[in-house]
């Protein structure tokens, strides 16, 4: 029986960073409710698509996985032709997935003092995590709008983006390794301008009922993780775990359907408690 209250049924929709940790399970959760899903992103190999659905076990009509720059408008543009050609709509939902982040692995160069953080690497961060959910935003947005059938569009945040990374987690690095490791500062700055950019769109386009909200995970957990970060990351946590890498899947779809018809504009938190202290 079809919950209709939650129901994506031949919804058309984007996921941008669409085989990532995170955005493969939006994908899967969207398209196993029959959605048709289309996957914007950098390196769409078969092996990664693989990853989602083993041994072609999908409908080919409802999965697409295009190659896109999200910081090329001419490529968002070519790929929303290409989609629209395709499935004959515009989208219903978009999911700004996409991003990049450093990680404790990272070298030196560019994991050391706020002071000394590369100017480039800087650009990097903010141009995929916020200028490419600017431009996927305002393109798909804009034939929303003149569509005049409304949508959803969720942008994926972060706690470091609604509160500072703590320093301390990350201070077993210099401890095993002689060279600290500073969790640095352009993630967390690209990510606060999500929910700004969310709020202006949402009010932007209210009244033409394009709905934009916000999605703020916490840290996922993954199996080449250090033992001591995760012990470390968790004890902030007050449910004492990582998230799993599903968990956001309810989400997406109350974000997508119309169980979230009037919600518009808001951010909603899920973060086992990180953002409560």
């Amino acid at each position: 029986m079809r919950d209709e209250l939650f129901d994506v049924t031949d919804k058309i929709c984007i996921v941008t960073g669409g085989l990532g940790q995170i955005g493969q399970n939006f994908t899967k959760a969207l398209y196993e409710r029959g959605a048709k899903v289309a996957v914007f992103t950098a390196h769409p190999t078969p092996e990664r698509v693989e990853r989602i659905f083993p041994s072609d076990q999908y409908q080919k009509e409802r999965f697409k996985a295009i190659k896109v720059d999200i910081n090329k408008k001419d490529t968002i543009e070519a790929a929303l032709d290409e989609l629209q050609e395709l499935w004959k709509e515009v989208p219903d939902v978009l999911v700004n997935c996409a991003g990049i982040d450093t990680q404790p692995s990272a070298p030196p160069e560019v994991s050391g003092p706020f002071e000394k953080f590369p100017e480039e690497v800087f650009r990097e961060v903010v141009d995929v995590n916020l200028v490419g959910t600017f431009l996927m935003t305002q393109a798909v947005g804009a034939r929303m709008a003149e569509a005049g059938k409304g949508g959803s569009i969720i942008n994926i945040g972060s706690i470091y983006g609604m509160v500072s990374p703590v320093q301390d987690i990350y201070a077993y690095k210099e401890e095993q390794t002689g060279v600290p490791f500073i969790k640095p500062v352009a993630y967390s700055a690209a990510k606060s301008g999500i929910y700004n950019l969310t709020r202006y769109c949402a009010t932007y386009w209210g009244k033409k009922g394009i709905r934009v909200n916000t999605l703020t995970p916490a840290g996922v957990w993954r199996d080449t993780q250090d033992e001591v970060f995760i012990q470390n990351f968790t004890s902030r946590i007050p449910m004492g775990r990582m998230s799993r890498e599903d968990e956001y899947n309810g989400a997406v779809i109350f974000l997508a359907s119309r169980a979230s018809s009037f919600m518009t504009g808001a951010n909603l938190v899920i973060d086992g408690g990180w953002t409560a202290w």
